[in-house]
């Protein structure tokens, strides 16, 4: 069999089995070295193609697809520094637990440290950012290489999708020649059964029956708790965080990426402003916690960082799943190895089992609801003087585009946020909602790279609306993703917060520095974005006023295609405008402990 004819079949086998083991979609860029891998996705049915010319925006377009689906999306490049253009976006998968397949083409050994063209060296090129590497065998004609390669594919994809998701990478070292003749280019891919090849069979994991018994015990004798939810997508994680802090009496403190703040499940217990009142010094020092139950990824908000450490002899159960040390904050007393939803769910049938309410609403297995009312109040004074204050400002004001958000935004949204900015005005200001809103940004390494593509591949795989907030220099950072957008005729909107340069560095100690301020830290661009959107087929608007800015998202939002809605700004009044809302909040809250005292 010649060598193209080989290639062939043993490509076909793995990218077979690959489909087999639930892979439905691929992200390919053009190239000569990949040619043989490129041509067996394009012929397998299994598969939805999406071509793109840019392979760090590709790597990030299928980041935001395999984050939105849930399931491992491949990624196909050529040899040499193709494969090194993906390195951002692997870095995010592994830190975000984002699920990819990443396939790259090689030079064959012999021509491997020689000085070929496009060759770099590509073994272990992700470092310890993937969860398994391994270079391809070489084809051979034999029973024992297909049923490799196959085991392969298998592997990979189930390697990928395991909990803690993240990326794999197969290297390909492949020789030429690499067309196939036309005869064998419509070869069929050999294997008929329908099961994949080794069937992947994963459990979940918990604690064992005495060990969530003596948890339950100790909880149950503990009144002051808080349960503290950062980033995490898992379906009925919200329901059952909830049921287990309405039977404990605890507040649910929600970031938005933990998916627990909008809903159908109730929201009694969840608490959405802590951002701004934990920055109260009277109530951090007053409102002591006896334990705290972290799950997910640590929040974005600092103020929550800083209430925790004030209190960091209070004991800080971090649950996560196993493998990763997912605890920053050096204050956990406990690291529990276990799915959070299934951790939920447990403690909550054991405490209610241990309360004689086995098979009824969960309720507080305490009569004290002191504690909870007190989060409660704050959280409800805060909103009260975040509206108030926030429908005050005359001049445009970043943390708005939230609060607007949270009324146009219809069931079965998804919100992408960048990072920066956008993700912490995100948490200070978005409201509970009943409606099923998804929240998602890329806060695995929080760079401000590919945020673009991500959201062009969440609006790729997502049946609702996308909307993308995003910073002017996030924006140009990945503006050549936008094509995307054009080329697969994807529909986003886009709000763009332009202050031009990095706001967030206003909030920052550097701010305090101005000789050197703009050009190291502010670095504004001067960039009108509207020719640049109209290139790539977008529609460019730049409201006046927030009644315009409500029309243009509810025109973009039913209509189709790329639309950019621009925000201007200014990075100084923006700071000026935050210190206003968290001083107005402050005032709220002595004002209440006031008439507490009358």
């Amino acid at each position: 069999m010649k060598n193209e004819e080989l290639l062939h079949h043993y490509l076909g086998a793995l990218i077979d089995e690959l489909a087999r083991s639930g892979v439905r979609h691929v992200c390919i860029c053009p190239g000569s070295r990949s040619t043989p891998l490129a041509m067996r996705f394009a012929d397998h049915p299994g598969f939805r193609i999406w071509i793109h010319i840019d392979e760090r925006s590709a790597a990030f377009f299928a980041l935001g697809m395999a984050k939105t689906l849930r399931e491992p999306v491949a990624l196909v490049c050529t040899s040499g520094t193709a494969s090194a253009n993906f390195f951002p976006a692997v870095v995010e998968a592994f830190h975000g637990r984002v699920p990819l397949i990443v396939l790259t083409a090689d030079r064959p050994h012999e021509l491997r440290d020689i000085g070929a063209p496009q060759t770099i060296d590509q073994l272990r090129l992700y470092g310890t950012h993937v969860k398994w590497f391994t270079e391809m065998a070489l084809p051979e004609t034999t029973p024992d290489m297909f049923r490799y390669v196959r085991t392969v594919a298998s592997r990979a994809a189930a390697v990928a999708a395991t909990a803690p998701s993240g990326p794999v990478h197969l290297n390909f070292p492949l020789r030429e020649p690499l067309v196939p003749s036309a005869a064998e280019e419509a070869n069929s891919f050999a294997r008929t059964a329908e099961q994949p090849y080794v069937s992947a069979i994963r459990g979940e994991h918990h604690l064992s029956g005495p060990q969530m018994q003596q948890l339950a015990d100790q909880l149950r004798r503990t009144a002051n708790g808080l349960i503290v939810c950062g980033p995490l997508d898992q379906p009925d994680f919200a329901k059952s965080v909830v049921a287990l802090a309405e039977t404990l009496g605890y507040p649910v403190l929600a970031d938005p990426l933990s998916q627990v703040r909008c809903g159908s499940h109730r929201k009694d217990v969840v608490i959405n402003s802590y951002d701004a009142f934990l920055r109260d010094s009277r109530f951090v020092e007053d409102t002591v916690p006896e334990v705290v139950i972290r799950l997910g990824a640590m929040p974005v908000s600092k103020p929550l960082l800083l209430y925790l450490k004030r209190h960091s002899a209070c004991r800080q159960i971090v649950v996560d799943t196993i493998e990763r040390w997912n605890e920053p904050t050096l204050l956990a007393t406990e690291l529990v190895h276990a799915s959070p939803v299934l951790f939920c769910q447990e403690l909550n049938a054991q405490l209610a089992s241990q309360s004689g309410l086995s098979g009824v609403p969960a309720v507080s297995v305490r009569g004290d609801a002191s504690w909870l009312k007190i989060w409660q109040t704050a959280n409800e004074q805060t909103e009260l003087a975040m509206q108030d204050t926030v429908l005050s400002m005359q001049e445009p004001f970043e943390g708005r585009v939230f609060t607007e958000l949270a009324d146009l935004l219809p069931d079965g949204s998804v919100l992408y946020v960048g990072n920066s900015m956008p993700v912490r005005d995100q948490d200070t200001f978005f409201p509970r909602k009943d409606q099923d809103i998804r929240f998602l940004a890329n806060r695995g390494a929080n760079g401000i790279d590919g945020i673009v593509s991500s959201s062009l591949g969440a609006a790729a795989a997502s049946e609702g609306p996308v909307v993308l907030v995003i910073g002017d220099l996030s924006f140009y950072h990945d503006l050549n993703g936008l094509l995307a957008a054009k080329r697969h005729g994807l529909h986003l909107t886009i709000i763009l917060l332009n202050n031009d340069g990095g706001g967030i560095f206003s909030f920052l100690p550097q701010a305090e520095h101005p000789r050197h301020f703009e050009t190291l830290f502010g670095t504004p661009i001067g960039l009108d974005f509207e020719k640049a959107v109209e290139m790539y087929g977008g529609s460019f608007t730049r409201p006046e006023n927030w009644d315009t800015f409500r029309r243009s998202v509810t025109s973009a939002l039913e209509g189709d295609g790329l639309h950019v809605i621009e925000l201007r700004t200014d990075r100084q009044l923006n700071v000026r405008q935050h210190r206003q809302i968290w001083k107005a909040v402050s005032d709220m809250l002595d004002n209440g402990r006031k008439r507490e005292t009358l």
